[in-house]
């Protein structure tokens, strides 16, 4: 056994369970695919400044979550503990706002990292799948995402998902909010710290997870009531697109993003299977983000998906995908002649496009087909020298245990017609 194992709040996807995970972040992916939006990658790791100033310093993920470190030439780096603000860096960094096609629409897939507390749904090592729409203000392109977000989670199956919606104003209407929040939140029984968070982002507290903040906040002024006419229609419209989407959702105005960047539209997706990790992704339009790390004015739109919990939701409610079977085609050789002519055959069906494996290691009939049994696969070709000297393979239906004699020329043409 090894004397190594995986970190603490990490884990590792091995077959067959990667095979969900690789399911859920195709489904998530497909509908962006159809929707104009074109892949990114960023790297793993960016300037911790990158965070700081777009996620926010008085965030969680930035003062205690962040895995930042300095390098042998003196770089502050930090683990990417979020999507959005790396892949608005590389847009920006590549010109693609300049190419005159707005929005830039860009869709991720990746590991993301945060030192927290472990649990089952909260991972310090967790994968996502994003889109961001980046460089219009258009009601249409918040209701798509979240459309599309709802599309993807269908198409899984899931159907036990709440879509929690909110606007958190914009910098006409909030800073007004904001004055009345942090004067009600410094009537209320709250640490040094929560105090001082309320001071830099009242809006953080109300997303503070304890229950005895959270008793304090039952009677805090709302934003709904103090958004300007402009944010109010934005609001009313991105509502009526998604209602007239068939898309259900449901008005939250406590919701409250955990990231400083998002403006107006804010929204989250809650599955109750999940007990207290009960989100499994949210986003929302965050119009300062550009400017805030040295930009142009970009207002943007975006959201991330963990993969992590969507497979989780998938268990509580029962929901067993159709996944593909990893093996169609399994060659067991008896004989070196057999070895060389199946092997051959083996590599045609792959070309082909269709799933075949080999037995390797000289084994006997029985354990070879021990290893056909365990690989799933529907069909099993088998082949001695007797068969060689007749033209012949032996080709096994799995699931029938019907075996029939089918020339060796012919075997490629009748497999792949079986198997479409």
């Amino acid at each position: 056994m090894s004397t190594f194992k995986a970190p603490k709040g990490t884990y590792d996807l091995i077959p067959p369970k990667s095979a969900e995970y690789l399911a859920v972040r195709e489904a998530i992916a497909a509908p962006l695919r159809d929707s104009g939006y074109g892949y990114i990658e960023t790297p793993g790791f960016e300037s911790v400044e990158l965070f700081a100033r777009g996620v926010g310093e008085s965030t969680d993920i930035v003062t205690k979550e962040m895995y930042a470190f300095e390098t042998k030439g003196g770089d502050r780096l930090a683990l990417r503990p979020e999507g959005t603000a790396s892949v608005l860096r590389a847009a920006l960094e590549a010109n693609l706002h300049k190419a005159g096609n707005l929005p830039v629409k860009l869709w991720y897939s990746g590991s993301y990292y945060r030192y927290e507390r472990p649990q089952k749904g909260r991972y310090r090592h967790f994968s996502q799948v994003g889109a961001e729409a980046i460089g219009a203000e258009d009601p249409a392109l918040d209701a798509e995402l979240i459309i599309l977000a709802d599309q993807a989670y269908r198409s899984l199956g899931l159907r036990d998902f709440r879509i929690l919606l909110n606007s958190l104003g914009d910098k006409e209407c909030r800073p007004v909010y904001r004055a009345a929040l942090q004067e009600f939140l410094h009537g209320l029984d709250l640490d040094e710290e929560t105090l001082r968070r309320a001071d830099i982002n009242p809006l953080r507290v109300l997303d503070d997870k304890r229950p005895d903040v959270q008793k304090q906040l039952t009677d805090a002024p709302l934003l709904r009531d103090y958004l300007c006419d402009a944010c109010k229609a934005y609001h009313e419209e991105v509502r009526e697109l998604i209602t007239a989407a068939g898309v259900a959702f449901e008005d939250d105005a406590k919701l409250v993003r955990g990231l400083d960047y998002y403006t107006r539209t804010t929204f989250e997706f809650v599955h109750d299977g999940l007990g207290s990790q009960s989100a499994v992704g949210g986003g929302g339009r965050y119009d300062g983000l550009s400017e805030m790390i040295g930009g142009p004015a970009l207002p943007s739109v975006g959201w991330a998906l963990g993969v992590d919990r969507t497979v989780l939701a998938l268990e509580a409610e029962g929901v067993a995908l159709q996944l593909p079977a990893t093996t169609s085609v399994f060659a067991v050789p008896l004989g070196e002649e057999a070895r060389r002519v199946l092997f051959a055959k083996v590599t045609e069906l792959r070309r082909l496009g269709v799933a075949a494996d080999f037995s390797y290691g000289a084994k006997g009939l029985k354990g070879a087909m021990k290893n056909a049994n365990r690989s799933g696969a529907r069909y099993t070709l088998v082949a001695g020298e007797r068969d060689l000297t007749e033209g012949v393979v032996q080709l096994k239906d799995m699931e029938s245990g019907e075996q029939t004699a089918v020339g060796l020329d012919e075997i490629v043409t009748e497999l792949a017609a079986r198997l479409g």
